[in-house]
């Protein structure tokens, strides 16, 4: 009786033991990504993160981050500064990753590229240079790019005589002084040109296109310059755009954000626009009032100078702190992989950080806008990759917007930014 049992219970402690070392490489193979964003694009990145387990075996549990960016932003600082190991590979914004980089939260990629760089090549290499790289280690690539363009409408400059968009400021509002008053005839709301001049992030972006395409911006020659010759008349003719050519409305410096110019211009009451590339489907999208009368270009440029698009977007990066940095590494492949991203710009409208997909015949068929956006991203101008770029920007956000408003001088403005931001880099140190 006993030999009996016995011949029964073996198997069973033997079956018992594979199964449990079963789950513990099952669980070995978990690792944590975090994504935010609109529900449906975070409904798809699940489905994407499906496509790759079922290819390598690995468990992903996707963490959902709230969709406002600077809550996202927060809850990965909170992580990475208690050196969790989750996550272990999440999504920033390109000016998170000089902060990032500098606070030592990030995984180089050096260590999987080892002496082959070919692996960076298709993706857009002054993007890389501008954000991705940080000293002499490559910290994150390209998932979506995003950068500033010009939507104008295509109907109305045709109506005037006009053979195209302006490729300068000064044509902008030559353009504008004579098409505003005619259609203010019919439509009292009309206005030559919205942008974003709102005390937020969205105005230091808008500053830089505007100074960069002067010759000027925010660094010049690896230092902080603002109080720099260029600046003065490019940020003058922001202000000027507002109150001495009025081709910009007053509520321009209050409460002009992304969507507000969106809505504005799809509503048919602008000419020219200026916003990131998302605002092209939504202007197209049925029941919309501009939907093909709009054209996009390069954002013009200030007589002797060269266009600016300020560079925006996502970049996926792996914490210092995971600890399984080689499986993390192959989601990083997987997700910068040439379909991938073909996935991602025919799924989610994303603009891919890498230049191949861009001449994907499909692609082009489907969003054959995506052609004048890779010219645009080739003259990308990014905000300076510094760890305390938040408050650097504070400061040219508040001081820019009270210049907006005609407080204060676009000169004493920007000697006023010079200043403190001198202040701040004494306090944490320049690198």
């Amino acid at each position: 009786m006993i030999a009996g049992k016995h011949k029964f219970v073996l198997p069973l402690i033997v079956t018992v033991l594979i199964l449990v070392t079963l789950r513990c490489a099952q669980e070995e193979k978990n690792f944590t990504f975090w994504i935010g964003g609109a529900p449906q694009e975070v409904d798809y990145w699940e489905k994407l993160v499906g496509e790759f387990e079922q290819n390598t075996g690995y468990r992903v549990q996707v963490i959902r981050q709230p969709t406002d960016s600077d809550q996202r932003r927060q809850g990965l600082v909170i992580s990475l500064e208690a050196k969790q190991p989750d996550p272990d590979i999440f999504l920033m914004d390109v000016i998170w990753i000089g902060q990032f980089a500098d606070s030592k939260w990030l995984q180089s990629f050096n260590p999987f590229m080892g002496a082959d760089s070919s692996s960076t090549k298709p993706f857009f290499q002054r993007v890389l240079k501008l954000v991705d790289w940080y000293g002499d280690s490559l910290y994150a690539l390209p998932v979506y790019v995003d950068g500033g363009l010009l939507y104008y409408r295509t109907d109305l400059l045709q109506k005037y005589g006009y053979p195209g968009p302006p490729t300068t400021w000064d044509e902008l509002l030559q353009y504008s002084l004579a098409i505003q008053p005619k259609e203010r005839n019919s439509n009292p709301n009309f206005n030559g040109f919205v942008w974003q001049g709102a005390q937020y992030e969205g105005l230091v972006c808008d500053f830089l296109e505007f100074t960069a395409s002067n010759g000027g911006g925010i660094m010049i020659d690896n230092k902080i310059q603002l109080d720099y010759p260029p600046n003065i008349p490019a940020l003058q003719f922001m202000q000027d755009l507002i109150h001495k050519y009025k081709i910009s409305p007053p509520n321009t410096y209050t409460e002009m954000k992304e969507e507000q110019v969106r809505r504005a211009f799809q509503q048919g009451n602008a000419l020219f626009e200026r916003n990131w590339p998302y605002a092209w489907k939504l202007h197209q999208s049925k029941g919309s009032p501009v939907r093909g009368k709009v054209g996009i270009s390069a954002l013009p440029h200030f007589a002797g100078g060269e266009s600016a698009s300020t560079l925006g977007g996502w970049h996926i990066g792996i914490s210092r702190y995971s600890d399984v940095k080689d499986r993390a590494w192959r989601f990083v492949r997987f997700i910068t992989s040439y379909q991938a991203q073909k996935k991602l710009v025919l799924n989610l409208g994303w603009n891919p950080g890498r230049e191949d997909v861009y001449r994907d015949p499909e692609v082009l068929k489907t969003l054959p806008h995506l052609s004048r956006l890779h010219d645009v991203f080739q003259h990308a101008v990014a905000r300076p990759n510094l760890p305390y770029y938040s408050q650097a920007s504070d400061v040219i956000q508040r001081y820019a917007n009270s210049c907006l408003a005609g407080d204060i001088s676009a000169s004493a403005a920007l000697q006023k930014m010079q200043t403190e931001i001198e202040e701040i880099t004494k306090i944490y140190g320049q690198k």
